[in-house]
């Protein structure tokens, strides 16, 4: 059975976060009933299109989206169980901030059908939480870490570093904090300043590049011993509990995206499109998709498999990539090729973007 996704994208937060340069509003006194009612008609537009497929994952991202009611997630989840057949084990992920989290919320996002949780908690002090712009206090974190154990089966949590002054000592306490809660699933992100962003227009500026760079990789050798082994650039993960819906993304699999901001990718008829709110469909060329592959596929450990490559864009990998630039950086130590596979080694993950600029055409 192939794998098949719904993105559920809900903008809308309490505050902006500094840091933040996803497309996100906050908009008190939201109608959210009409609002939904929108995203209802969505799904049964692109339903037509897709009639008959199975859906494996439905990821509710944001934004906030655990503001989103969860009478409201209920009716979602309905209309896609309606309109698509629904696999036995399907990952129903949401991502929740500690701060919103009402004393019965995670209970009844369970409820709602929700059975996989990401807590955006991205910092375990009270300075870089005020600094990040976070409205959960370092108690409430660790108050909803040990509720959604206690709720979920699955779950996961952000944490973000390389924030300015950031010592390595104090980066390693947080991570063995983290670890402690027997999450399944970490995503850490290194904190980049984008334009656009409240900590850019303040001339903020992250942890020095060397220093970062040895965050990383003490980061992957503290979760490996812990027994969270990295098999994404940024995601780390008990064995068996990777995030399925995001590989959809990384290994070049079709999903829908639903909500203001929300992208999709869909190969019909043997066509390849990029969807975009509203209802818009850009045909892809073999090349463009191939690119995004290349782009996603070598940011897994596991990297690209060659015949998945294939199928989903109808290119050769071995003939689309530049052979000799290929040879130059297997040498160097940065990739292993073989007949079934390409992937970056650790080493090659620290200069990832210069490996896909002399990879690609």
């Amino acid at each position: 059975m192939a794998n098949f996704g719904i993105y559920i994208h809900w903008p809308y937060c309490l505050s902006k976060c500094p840091y933040c340069d996803f497309f996100s509003k906050v908009k008190p006194g939201l109608d959210q009933e009409q609002t939904v009612s929108g995203y209802l008609e969505d799904l049964d537009y692109y339903a037509s299109l897709t009639a008959g497929r199975t859906v494996t994952s439905i990821f509710f991202g944001g934004g906030t989206p655990s503001l989103l009611r969860p009478a409201l997630i209920s009716r979602i989840l309905d209309r896609i169980a309606a309109r698509w057949p629904l696999a036995a084990d399907a990952e129903i992920s949401l991502e929740a901030n500690p701060g919103s989290n009402t004393p019965t919320l995670f209970s009844d996002l369970k409820n709602a059908g929700i059975n996989r949780l990401s807590l955006g908690v991205q910092a375990l002090n009270p300075a870089d939480l005020e600094f990040l712009g976070r409205r959960h206090t370092l108690q409430q974190a660790l108050e909803a870490l040990e509720q959604i154990t206690r709720t979920f089966d699955n779950h996961s949590a952000d944490l973000i570093y390389a924030r300015p002054g950031q010592q390595l000592s104090d980066w390693e306490k947080e991570v063995r904090c983290i670890t402690s809660f027997g999450l399944h699933h970490l995503s850490l992100y290194q904190l980049t300043i984008e334009p656009g962003t409240v900590f850019y227009k303040q001339g903020v500026r992250p942890l020095e590049e060397n220093a970062a760079a040895e965050m990383y990789e003490i980061t992957g050798e503290l979760l490996q011993q812990a027994g969270y082994p990295r098999y994404e650039v940024s995601n780390y993960t008990q064995p068996g509990w990777s995030c399925r819906h995001n590989l959809l993304y990384w290994q070049g699999e079709d999903y829908l995206g639903i909500g203001p901001a929300a992208h999709g990718r869909l190969k019909l008829d043997g066509n390849l499109y990029a969807t975009t709110h509203p209802r818009q469909m850009e045909l892809l060329t073999s090349r463009e998709r191939a690119e995004e592959l290349l782009l996603m596929g070598l940011r897994l450990s596991a990297g690209l498999d060659k015949a998945a490559f294939q199928s989903a864009c109808g290119l050769n990998l071995d003939s689309f990539i530049q052979t000799a630039a290929r040879d130059r950086l297997a040498a160097k130590g940065w990739l292993v090729d073989t007949p079934q596979n390409l992937r970056a080694t650790p080493a090659g993950v620290t200069v990832l973007n210069y490996l896909i600029e002399q990879l690609c055409p």
